[in-house]
């Protein structure tokens, strides 16, 4: 006889307290509350560090290091905002961080290699996971398609400022432009691919880069394993 397999154990109960008090709870190193604002906040930080990173394993050590820092250094958190806008700020200033680190010079005589080169690298795939690759391929020639029929002066102060993270001040002064002008083109540049997403994914929008499950779990044992070591749990 076949021995039938174990039903896999009920999901644990969502925690449905306000996130006031399980910042306070997380304040005192309570571990269920850490655990439960984890959860609430992984999909938004790993979607904004995968964003910017353009690389799955990197967003990930971003998201996990925003969260030690957050923890340790919740005296920092006024609530003037929520806390995943507040965890946010943090993933972001750290995958910026390391964007600056790998930082490469623009050559403006050869911009249109660097457009392409800069597309591509934005569409190159990130290492294979069975979460992420649902609407990969659609993203991918969707984003393609969406960067190259923006106009140019569009196009490259995009590339500029948005890819190579430059400041708009130095974008303005490389393209011979006032700072207004240069958030105007960004804008109209990020609508345009945003309508362009839109219309062409529609439902596969809200799918893309998930972080749920496993590696949901997954982050929250590494985060407290983290504080337990360094910080208050």
């Amino acid at each position: 006889m076949v021995p039938q397999q174990a039903a896999a154990p009920p999901p644990a109960p969502r925690d449905t307290r306000p996130e006031a008090d399980l910042v306070a709870l997380a304040r005192r190193g309570n571990e269920p509350a850490i655990r439960e604002l984890i959860r609430r906040c992984n999909r938004q930080l790993f979607r904004v560090a995968r964003g910017i990173l353009h690389d799955d394993a990197e967003a990930e050590d971003v998201v996990q290091a925003a969260y030690v820092a957050g923890f340790t250094g919740l005296d920092g958190f006024r609530g003037e905002a929520g806390i995943a806008t507040w965890l946010t700020r943090i993933a972001m200033n750290e995958a910026y961080a390391r964007l600056r680190r790998r930082a490469r010079i623009v050559d403006i005589a050869e911009y249109r290699k660097d457009i392409e080169g800069s597309a591509a690298d934005m569409t190159r795939p990130p290492p294979t996971t069975p979460e992420a690759e649902l609407g990969r391929a659609e993203i991918r020639a969707f984003l393609e398609r969406a960067i190259d029929t923006l106009p140019e002066p569009l196009r490259l102060t995009y590339i500029l400022r948005e890819v190579q993270e430059m400041s708009t001040r130095e974008v303005a002064v490389l393209l011979g432009l006032n700072a207004v002008t240069v958030k105007t083109r960004v804008y109209r540049a990020r609508r345009r691919l945003r309508d362009a997403f839109r219309e062409g994914l529609d439902a596969e929008f809200s799918s893309v880069f998930p972080f749920d499950g496993a590696r949901c779990a997954g982050m929250a044992d590494r985060v407290i394993a983290a504080l337990r070591r360094d910080g208050p749990v």
